[in-house]
């Protein structure tokens, strides 16, 4: 696949990593053009793009943001009509104990809102960027699952397709509208993982048939 990873920090840094060393043509672009480069230099082929434009030709759109930048980002790269963008976000308070939408809306929701056209599917917002960047397999042993969601069955199978090929279990969690469920399934991953003490090691698994 012809994959755009929009951002450079933990997470952006983790999926340009796992995605190019799984075989996919990435380019990544950020509003910081220094920290783009060095991101890109890290791994070979990978292109480091100004975001104007980025998203043409591609196949999947990554959007590796927060969420308080994730529309504007998403705009800033061109047109992303019918094209496949995966939501990493969470809607966290300032101290990440919390979330800041819920019950009647997600993250995912409202972007998908600002950027219509665009085949919005929740993925990955489950999992801590160490666990990312340091593969599927967790210390126990256990594969991580990539829980995705969307209105579009052609772009979760995409972003099931992207995730398997980075070796992440997946389960289908239904339509769009259930990121209202992934999202608080986030915090109460970084909870365990901060607020608890157990580190950032750890995911979220879905097992059994």
């Amino acid at each position: 696949m012809k994959v755009l990873v929009i951002g450079a920090g933990n997470m952006g840094s983790a999926f340009v990593k796992q995605i190019s060393a799984a075989g996919h043509e990435v380019s990544v672009a950020a509003r910081d053009a220094t920290k783009v480069a060095a991101l890109a230099a890290q791994y070979p082929g990978v292109k480091a793009v100004l975001p104007a434009s980025a998203a043409d030709g591609k196949d999947v759109v990554v959007l590796a943001t927060g969420y308080a930048d994730a529309v504007s980002a998403l705009q800033s790269v061109g047109n992303l009509q019918g094209k496949v963008v995966v939501d990493i976000t969470n809607p966290l308070t300032a101290d990440y104990m919390g979330l800041t939408l819920g019950h009647s809306t997600s993250a995912s929701e409202e972007i998908a809102k600002a950027v219509p056209g665009a085949l919005l599917v929740k993925a990955f917002n489950t999992l801590f960027a160490q666990v990312l960047a340091q593969g599927a397999t967790l210390a126990d042993g256990n594969k991580a699952t990539v829980f995705y969601a969307g209105d579009s069955d052609a772009a979760k199978q995409t972003v099931k397709a992207l995730a398997e090929s980075l070796g992440f279990a997946t389960t289908d969690a239904g339509g769009l509208k259930n990121a209202r469920y992934l999202e608080p399934l986030a915090g109460l991953n970084i909870y365990l993982g901060y607020g608890a003490g157990r580190g950032t090691g750890i995911a979220p698994t879905w097992i059994g048939a």
